[in-house]
């Protein structure tokens, strides 16, 4: 089917499904589908032909954009050579060894150690579970204790599900893992109150991102992490960074962490890492954390696999992207085009439905409706009229483009957004 560009439209004919949609109300989606077919730099095509500019990168994660023939070419030559190899006990790949390199040399861990992943709900998974392997290795099993943030999000895996503070995805599900905290999201007395309850000999982790992503964007509180930091460092808390979102260019730096000056225990990654091209993440581990496991003669092994750890085209559709985003400077870029997205959106916060904009750093803003439901009417009219936007947690529109985006398409997006709130408010 030849696709022509020009927003608006409808698919061709109702559909129905037997695909189970993520986080989707089922019932709704029958008959609505809207199949993507095809993606050019910030834009993609649905079958109808539909042109629409991706204001969420996907999920956050397209990156150096969509149709990057580089990357699918690295992925091809590997598959032509080999696929997938695991990586359990002694045997690895070249692309999984040279991607641990590589990332080691990125992130703002010394020494680091890189322990591979299949995503991000994989990462986090990975990152609980050494927390508490790590301290029962080092003779001190009662640091069980994980505490994260309301609002926060960290994947629905088991953990991730378990520790978040977004309790509508544990609906249904009871108690999914004990000894887990959530504190206020931008009040640091609130975990050296929960220190000082538990003891600092309970608490094994606490899980941050620097900047609160499905939880609906929302910013770290002046001198915030510079004071959580303070208080794992004082405790002996390992401080875990969660940059799936954040990680990889989004914030005009490689990594939230550089620009907010932390020195994670563990870092977790995924999504931009290979701008969705393949599914990977990763988990960074600072020395004093993977040295009772590594140090010669230790007995201690880390007792956590997954099957595509490592995967050997996953891993060269990282290094390929990786090459991008520094060949191009792209975290330059967004850093460049930082003041532009934040100044276009600006003038949303007056309108009547609008609470709050959250801009102002890198590609990556929250725009907070009173009215949730509002909100997701807003996202339709937007698709329609050809930008795509998701409605998140409190009725926030995520907008994350790809980093390829220009200004003529930031006042696109700002532009329709405005149009769009003001037919939902007549």
């Amino acid at each position: 089917m030849a696709l022509e560009e020009g927003p608006g439209g409808d698919q061709s004919a109702a559909r129905d499904t037997r695909l189970w949609h993520s986080q989707a109300l089922m019932s709704a989606v029958r008959g609505r589908e809207r199949l993507i077919a095809r993606g050019e730099g910030a834009y993609v095509w649905d079958e109808d032909g539909n042109r629409l500019l991706d204001a969420t990168a996907s999920l956050w994660y397209c990156n150096v954009g969509h149709g990057r023939a580089e990357i699918a070419d690295a992925v091809d030559a590997q598959m032509r050579r080999l696929e997938a190899y695991h990586c359990f006990q002694q045997f690895a790949t070249r692309p999984a060894v040279e991607l641990a390199e590589r990332l080691a040399a990125m992130v703002p861990i010394d020494d680091a150690r890189i322990y591979l992943t299949s995503g991000g709900g994989d990462s986090v998974e990975a990152a609980a579970k050494l927390a508490r392997r790590f301290w029962d290795v080092v003779g001190r099993p009662e640091k069980r204790l994980i505490v994260t943030r309301e609002l926060c999000y960290h994947g629905l895996h088991g953990f991730g599900t378990g520790i978040a503070g977004l309790d509508v995805n544990r609906t249904g599900q009871g108690e999914l893992l004990a000894d887990t905290e959530r504190v206020a999201t931008n009040e640091a007395e609130a975990l050296a109150r929960v220190v000082a309850e538990h003891g600092a000999d309970a608490v094994a982790a606490f899980f941050c991102e620097p900047i609160i992503g499905a939880g609906g964007v929302v910013h770290p509180a002046d001198g915030y992490l510079d004071q959580v930091q303070r208080i794992c460092r004082e405790n002996e808390i390992l401080f875990v960074v969660d940059e799936v979102i954040t990680g990889f260019g989004r914030t005009g730096e490689m990594f939230a962490s550089e620009r907010y000056g932390l020195a994670p225990d563990v870092m977790v990654m995924a999504k931009g890492v290979t701008s969705g091209y393949q599914p990977l993440g990763a988990v960074a581990i600072a020395e004093p954390v993977w040295a009772p496991f590594w140090e010669p003669g230790s007995e201690a092994v880390f007792h956590h696999a997954i099957t595509y750890s490592g995967h050997a085209s996953a891993c060269a559709a990282a290094l390929a992207n990786l090459e991008i985003l520094e060949r191009e400077d792209l975290a330059g870029r967004v850093a460049a085009l930082e003041r532009p997205l934040a100044e276009a959106l600006a003038p949303l916060e007056s309108h009547p439905l609008v609470r709050e904009v959250r801009a102002g750093v890198g590609l990556l803003a929250g725009i907070e409706l009173h009215d949730p439901a509002k909100a997701e009417e807003t996202a339709r009219r937007c698709l329609d009229a050809g930008v795509i936007l998701r409605a998140i947690t409190n009725g926030t529109l995520q907008v994350s483009p790809p980093f390829v985006i220009d200004e003529s398409d930031i006042e696109l997006l700002a532009g329709v957004i405005a149009a769009e709130l003001d037919r939902v408010a007549a």
